[in-house]
């Protein structure tokens, strides 16, 4: 079933992003109907049941002593249009979801289909043997049922369901969180980064942002602690390195809070794990995956494992923290060039070596 959610998600998605139908001339010179009547349908018999139940009340005819059921039912009519308006606007608020860029295509690919319908995308129409129709239960409670040669079975949606998960902060399509947008603020939030690296007003990262300072290796006695590399012709420069371990430290309690408010939302946990944490790749290579596929067999299940277990939680939080350090805070700690200008000049590679070598062992007293 997972392997059939990604197939159809993706399917919908890149037929949803192509330009490809309008170039093609039989879709082009074909009759589409996208007029489902959703509420005409709903409603087409209920000015008759509305009649009968007045007449009930004002003749004094109705089913039991106190006219209850007939009260009852005449209020269900007159509240029900506002009730299908708020029920139709909810679900295309949650059905949306599944056009975002990052959307996790591991989730049920009956909600994209039930977008496609409901906003009338390209090949989704009536004409094309889909159907949207609302229905007036005698609970009081309405329903959207959706079909259509892409879903196996019709795709039912209940108003009162929908409300109740709504309400306790559940939606029914998972939100994928910007990892990206989140990170780079994270990288100005974190305390590793040197004054004046981020503007004030957007809190973004500057050109030339660095790590700071007190992060930087040092020798005894206060100078610059260098990696030497080649970079050929027997010539060599010096490169920075960093206390690795201290910035983890440092970093760390920020990556905890950070994915103790993600956790507040687990269906986007699972959203981020799929699309971006669980296959630790790089952002480039996530970009790409969100246009095809994205963690494949370390995916995560929505049916299956929420509510998360602790194991999950935790290494969710684990992999967050090695994705933040590789993917947005490597790029400040690898080959940087000296601050001091002498330092980072071009040398001798044999003598920078020897000079190092040398003065590891004045500071240590090895001679």
């Amino acid at each position: 079933m997972e392997d059939k959610n990604i197939k159809i998600n993706l399917f919908i998605k890149q037929l949803n992003q192509s330009n490809a139908l309008g170039y093609n001339p039989a879709y082009i010179a074909s009759t589409a109907d996208y007029n489902f009547a959703i509420l005409d349908r709903a409603y087409e018999n209920t000015g008759k049941v509305y009649a009968e139940l007045k007449t009930a009340l004002n003749n004094n005819q109705c089913i039991e002593p106190g006219c209850k059921y007939e009260t009852d039912r005449l209020k269900f009519l007159m509240e029900a249009p506002n009730k299908s308006l708020e029920f139709l606007t909810n679900i295309g608020s949650q059905l949306i979801v599944t056009n975002d860029m990052y959307y996790d295509v591991n989730q049920n690919y009956a909600y994209a289909v039930a977008n496609a319908i409901l906003t009338g995308k390209p090949t989704f129409a009536k004409s094309d043997g889909y159907n949207a129709s609302l229905q007036l239960l005698e609970n009081g409670s309405q329903r959207i049922i959706f079909e259509g040669p892409m879903l196996d079975i019709p795709f039912v949606i209940n108003s009162d369901s929908l409300d109740a998960l709504m309400e306790s902060g559940t939606d029914i399509v998972a939100t994928t969180p910007d990892i990206n947008k989140d990170m780079l603020r994270l990288l100005g939030e974190v305390g590793v980064m040197a004054g004046g690296s981020s503007n004030p007003e957007t809190g973004e990262l500057m050109p030339g942002a660095k790590i700071a300072d007190e992060f930087v290796l040092k020798n005894s006695d206060g100078s610059y602690d260098y990696e030497i590399i080649d970079i050929g012709m027997g010539k060599g420069r010096n490169l920075l390195k960093y206390d690795l371990d201290k910035i983890e430290r440092k970093v760390t309690p920020f990556i905890n809070a950070e994915v103790a408010g993600l956790l507040s939302s687990e269906q986007s946990v699972i959203a981020a794990w799929n699309v971006f944490i669980g296959a630790q790749t790089s952002v480039s290579e996530d970009d790409q995956m969100a246009q095809n596929a994205n963690a494949g067999f370390v995916a995560w299940s929505y049916e299956e494992d929420l509510p998360l277990m602790q194991d999950k939680k935790e290494l969710f939080m684990e992999k967050y923290k090695e994705y933040f350090m590789n993917n947005y805070l490597k790029q400040f700690t690898t080959n940087q060039i000296p601050t001091v200008q002498a330092d980072a000049a071009v040398f001798d590679l044999e003598e920078g070596r020897k000079a190092k070598a040398q003065k590891f062992i004045d500071d240590n007293k090895l001679a």
